[in-house]
């Protein structure tokens, strides 16, 4: 349960959410059938040890609410106040994301990351307003508003959340706490509209590394997340310290040494057609250490060809991917 009240809960994000959270993707056991706890267990634990101070409970993967629910409890547990763990809501319905934002509050989340499923086809911002307001009145989390274009709202304006939505969002609902700020993509518009209209009101997240280092030399941002950078080890966490403190150049020039595994990564075909490509974001985890392993199918999938781009470009930035074969990705390392 969380440790704050509804009314407290925009404090306790300026609080916590400060750093870098990346994303927690769920691990079978070998016959696929449970959770492996012991996988869970150990990427909890190596993302606290690479400094980060969130991760994703990844739901966007073929499991059951029930095997998602464990696996939030697993989390939570190994975690112990050491890391928030956010929850992933993008599950079917309306009706299914208020179950499960109540479920994963019992279960130990502390905040929520907020997405709209893909049968989700509004006709007006007032759905989207009122769909955003269904959840977060179901939950006392805090709960992260995401503009993205994946969730299709560019129809309605290049923004995907315009301003005067968000704004509406901020105003009239209290646990709305941050805004991960990637609308309008592939432009910074969006982001720099949000930073400049909410930054003393609610955390504003700049998620994309690309984006957020040199972004937040000149603007105060503090959390970035949640995002893909288990593929860099501790690196990103790192970065976000030194700019907090001011080392801009030093941060500048790990942002610069990054460049090699930062392009392999771009070049690979990670968001077909809005659905993120989670095998390839867990075999980038598993070059780092994470466990790597079995997730379900109907799962995109990793090629050979595809793990000795991400392999080199790793190589080529001096960020010491693992020397196990690839083969031993698709075991993993707690296998069970």
């Amino acid at each position: 349960m969380a440790n704050y009240n509804k009314k407290d809960a925009r404090e306790w994000a300026r609080e916590h959410l400060l750093g870098v959270a990346n994303v927690t993707i769920p691990t079978m056991t070998s016959d696929f059938k449970r959770i492996n706890e012991k996988a869970v267990r150990h990427d909890v634990e190596l993302a606290i040890q690479h400094g980060f101070v969130g991760t994703l409970s990844c739901s966007e993967v073929a499991i059951t609410q029930d095997q998602y629910v464990e696996f939030c409890q697993i989390m939570a547990d190994q975690a112990a106040g050491r890391m928030v763990v956010v929850h992933h809501a993008v599950f079917n319905t309306l009706e299914d994301n208020i179950e499960a934002v109540k479920r994963a509050e019992a279960a130990g989340a502390d905040v929520v990351l907020l997405g709209y499923p893909p049968y989700f086809y509004p006709k007006d911002y007032e759905e989207v307003f009122q769909y955003t307001k269904a959840i977060c009145d179901a939950t006392n989390l805090g709960v992260i508003i995401f503009p993205l274009p994946a969730w299709g709202f560019s129809r309605l304006h290049p923004a995907d959340i315009p301003l005067s939505v968000l704004r509406r969002m901020v105003d009239e609902i209290p646990n709305v706490v941050a805004i991960k700020a990637e609308g309008g993509l592939p432009y910074i518009m969006s982001a720099i509209e949000v930073h400049r209209e909410f930054h003393e009101e609610v955390v504003i997240s700049s998620p994309l590394e690309y984006e957020y280092v040199p972004l937040a030399q000149v603007m105060d941002i503090p959390f970035c997340g949640t995002n893909y950078s288990a593929y860099y080890g501790p690196l990103l966490p790192q970065i976000h310290k030194l700019i907090r403190a001011g080392n801009y150049d030093e941060a500048t020039q790990l942002w610069y040494k990054m460049d090699p595994a930062r392009k392999a990564f771009a070049s690979l075909p990670m968001a077909a057609n809005g659905l993120l490509n989670r095998m390839m974001w867990k075999y980038q985890g598993w070059l780092q250490g994470y466990n790597g392993g079995p997730m379900p199918h109907p799962t995109q999938r990793v090629f050979q060809r595809d793990m000795a781009v991400l392999r080199k470009g790793l190589e080529a930035a001096g960020l010491n991917p693992t020397r196990d074969a690839d083969e031993a990705f698709f075991v993993g390392r707690n296998p069970v």
